[in-house]
This record gives structure tokens, sequence and C-alpha cells, in this order.
């Protein structure tokens, strides 16, 4: 009997079965869509739940002690000091970023477990491919992103070992990470405070809401993903024409 005749009457029971996606697969990405979200940040309790409350931040350290009119002065500044530069300093952000990279693989291969993955490739598929030509396992990297730069780039970076995305779909949720990257922290952190602006008569100085300028910003992130989809498909165009 040859080897295709016995492949053909293996028994179906051996065959592995795909995952299934059940309730709890589903509960998991909630979680890590909230989780990475940014959505229960701040200091009430339930930001224990949050990913950046969780990772934290570095201390203060002194830099400088003055003694004025009997007192010490000492002014304080990050771990990486002031006035730093070149290889050194790019040594200690880069051992910065060590904690919130370790901790968001770490999380996300614990949701991986649970099914989040399975659960958000099988949800979001049918609107991340036809949106952004990406797979739906790409969406909680996409969150992700909206928070923080480095937890998008780090699950982003799992998906490319595990061998789910290819070098185009690497490519554009790549692009969409980069255009306004960690775009809710930031405009959070600086653009908001622009909306406290008031007129001399009391009235608002930005004649636009925060949910707007967000929603703007998200488009314009989708709007850049498709031009550089565009670019990709033209180019591979030329490329096959050429090689014909």
């Amino acid at each position: 009997m040859s080897n295709e005749q016995s492949l053909s009457e293996q028994p179906e029971q051996e065959k592995p079965e795909q995952f299934k996606v059940g309730i709890g697969a589903y509960i998991s990405l909630i979680f890590a869509m909230v989780f990475f979200s940014g959505l229960l940040g701040g200091k009430e309790w339930w930001s224990v739940f949050d990913f950046t409350t969780l990772n934290g931040a570095f201390g203060k350290v002194a830099s400088n002690v003055t003694e004025v009119d009997g007192a010490l002065n000492v002014a304080k500044s990050t771990f990486r000091g002031t006035g730093g530069g070149g290889a050194m300093d790019g040594f200690l952000f880069a051992f910065g970023l060590i904690p919130s990279v370790m901790f968001a693989l770490g999380m996300i291969n614990v949701l991986e477990h649970y099914g989040a993955l399975d659960a958000a490739r099988k949800l979001l598929t049918p609107l991340l491919r036809p949106l952004l030509g990406i797979p739906g396992s790409t969406g909680l990297a996409i969150i992700g992103s909206l928070q923080s730069t480095d937890v998008g780039a780090s699950l982003t970076r799992s998906l490319v070992d595990e061998g789910q995305l290819n070098e185009k779909e690497k490519d554009l949720i790549t692009m969409f990470q980069f255009s306004a990257g960690a775009m809710i922290t930031n405009f959070f952190s600086s653009g908001a405070v622009l909306f406290t602006l008031m007129n001399a008569d009391n009235t608002p100085a930005v004649p636009a809401s925060i949910g707007l300028c967000i929603c703007v910003m998200f488009v314009m992130k989708i709007v850049g993903a498709n031009i550089f989809r565009l670019y990709l498909a033209l180019t591979t165009k030329k490329e096959t024409v050429a090689a014909n």
C-alpha cells in the first residue's frame, strides 16, 4: 500500500482539531481590549486592570542639591538624568522599555492561552481585512498601540514571530501604528489641555470637542494605512509585470 493511500485512510479522530472559540475566549478578548486600551486608567480602584497603571514608572532621583537660606533645595529628575546624549542615553532609554515590553508579552501569552487571539481573529477579521487588509489577530496590537507604542510594537513582533503575519500585513499594521503613535496617551497628556482655554467672553477657545479630535486622528490613521496599502499594491504590480 502506497504512502498516499496510508495518509488518506487515517482515522478521522487522528487529525488535529481546530481550536473552538467559546465564551471564555470572548471574555478574554474583552478583558484584553479594556486592559490595553487605557479606559480604566486613573487613580480609582479599577485602575488595577489597566496596563499603564500596573506597568508603573521609575521614581525620581536627586540630580542637584543646593542650599538656599539654610534650607536644602533638591532638584529631581528621572533615572536617565539630564543632559545625556549619544549611545549612553540611548542605552538608558532602551533599558526603560524593557519592563513594559516584557510585561506586555507576558500578558499576551496568558491571554492567548485563554483564546483571546483566536476570538479576535474570528471576530475582527471580517472588519479589519477589508478596512486595512490585515487579519483580526492584529486587533489587540492595534488597540494596544493607541495607548502605548511599546505595547503595539511588542504585540506585533509576537504575531510576526508566530508566523501569523506576512510581509505585506506587517508593513500595513506598522504604518497604522507609526502615524500618531500612542495617540490617546499623547493627546490627553499634552493636547487635551488646550480644551481648557477660554476666550475673553468665557466661550471655549477651541471650536471642537475631544471626541471629535480623537475620531479625526483615528480616521486619518486608517487613511494613511490605506494610502500605503495602495502604494504596496502598485509597486507589487510593477514588479510582477517587470518579472514577466
